[in-house]
């Protein structure tokens, strides 16, 4: 089995993706085939990770994909490869709310069998740093935690400082890393800002990255702690196959480029084992969809970055509105959902829906139950899904005549759009932990 290191942290902002993205790339760049993963719902992370290795970045959510689903993924990412880093999400120990250790990196970690080592923000501490180290070693003996790097550290003093409190923990200090502006990443209302929309900046951030991880890491006491995870008894998950409609492959068209980045990996996995041919195409410059297009989806981005970009392009727009209007399967969301509607901060969208978006400065955010309430190109009603919501906007009306999804948190409520072959809805979802969404979608092409 694969030998593996999950990179957590006690929060957020503690330097988390700076060190798993440094180390999948100082460990690449040593000729090791690295895997890189994220804990959670984020599509942003898994693209420095990507960056970094070579490699898809593949996310592992236990309540999206459940329990179950989270080492099978993992050894289908992992498969063939030296290593895998996993980045935590949050601080260790938190996941979706109210609902104990579901969804955390500690308990992917304990799901994977996989040695933590826990990047610790010291900038504002000295030997306080081994109450809390010992804390989070403790609080769930299920979960080894194997070593400990020091960030943002400011002298050698406070660094000897720090290295002679935790001498007393146990928990060995693998790396010190000094403050280094040169590494940050920008941020925006959604966190980090996409490599595809800085791919010559993140190169360099990610190179910096690595240069920093492998000047203050001791990379072979890190890799042999990856080594010395147990094996992993888990078959690596396949996406189900599917003879295609009618004997042909359909074009099914995912929207990407700048505008269009939030993805999983395993979606075009699970269309392409339906039957379908899966092309990609980029909303900010083609002015036409794929050659053959029968089916379209559109996932989450920043359609409000690009806003002036995405209306100019007036053929595409009009292109989407007629495959929306001749009833071919068309699945939005969030981003997709503002761009299928009339406008975006008075903007022209595509007018698919009878709604209207703009910006807001309420952060919509956290795990969905779903429930689906009409029959759609995704899921007949009644089908149950889990998904997550993230996005700074509103559409008006929230819900159309025949809503998307049902839910009951964190209020009840209706939401998105199913008109015609249109599933519309600010709800992401990952396919993984439904496999049937994608077989039906192709189906739904012929």
């Amino acid at each position: 089995m694969v030998a593996r290191l999950v990179i957590a942290a006690p929060s957020s902002g503690a330097g988390k993706t700076t060190v798993a993205t440094g180390l999948m790339a100082a460990f690449a760049s040593r000729g090791l085939s690295v895997s890189p993963h994220k804990v959670g719902p984020d599509y942003i992370d898994p693209g420095y990770h990507a960056l970094a290795t070579g490699r898809p970045g593949r996310n592992l959510d236990a309540y999206m994909c459940g329990t179950e689903l989270v080492a099978p993924l993992f050894a289908h990412g992992s498969r063939g490869c030296d290593l895998a880093v996993v980045e935590g999400v949050m601080g260790l120990y938190d996941g979706a709310a109210g609902q104990g250790e579901l969804a955390s990196t500690a308990q992917v970690a304990k799901l994977l069998r996989a040695p933590v080592v826990l990047v610790v923000d010291a900038s504002s501490q000295s030997r306080s740093v081994a109450a809390l180290v010992h804390g989070f070693a403790s609080w769930d003996p299920e979960v080894r935690l194997g070593g400990v790097i020091l960030n943002k550290v400011a002298s050698d003093r406070h660094e000897q400082l720090l290295r002679e409190a935790l001498e007393e923990s146990g928990v060995p200090v693998l790396g010190v890393l000094r403050r280094a502006p040169a590494v940050a990443t920008p941020s925006r209302h959604l966190g980090l800002v996409p490599v595809a929309e800085r791919q010559a900046q993140a190169v360099e951030a990610v190179a910096a990255q690595a240069e920093q991880v492998r000047s203050g890491c001791d990379l072979e006491g890190l890799l042999a702690l990856a080594r010395s995870a147990p094996p992993l008894d888990a078959e690596a998950w396949a996406p189900p196959a599917a003879p295609s409609p009618a004997g042909r492959r359909p074009v099914v068209a995912v929207a990407g480029g700048a505008a269009f980045t939030f993805s999983y990996a395993e979606h075009g996995e699970l269309l392409r084992a339906a039957g379908a041919e899966v092309v990609t195409f980029d909303p900010l410059r083609d002015e036409s969809l794929p050659e053959g297009t029968s089916g379209l989806v559109i996932g989450g981005g920043f359609p409000e970055v690009y806003a002036a970009e995405l209306a100019a392009n007036e053929p595409l727009r009009a292109a989407v509105a007629e495959l929306a209007a001749s009833g071919a399967p068309v699945a939005a969301e969030c981003a997709g959902l503002l761009y299928l509607a009339r406008s975006l901060d008075g903007t022209p969208m595509c007018g698919v829906l009878d709604a209207d978006a703009r910006m807001t400065e309420r952060l919509t955010l956290g795990y969905r139950d779903a429930v689906a309430v009409n029959d759609s190109v995704l899921a007949p009603a009644g089908t149950r899904m889990r998904g997550h919501e993230f996005h700074r906007t509103v559409i008006e009306p929230g819900a159309g005549p025949l809503a998307a999804w049902g839910l009951r948190q964190p209020e009840t409520r209706v939401e998105g759009f199913v008109r015609g072959g249109v599933h519309a809805s600010y709800v992401h979802t990952h396919w993984a932990g439904s496999p049937g969404v994608a077989a039906r979608l192709v189906g739904h092409c012929a």
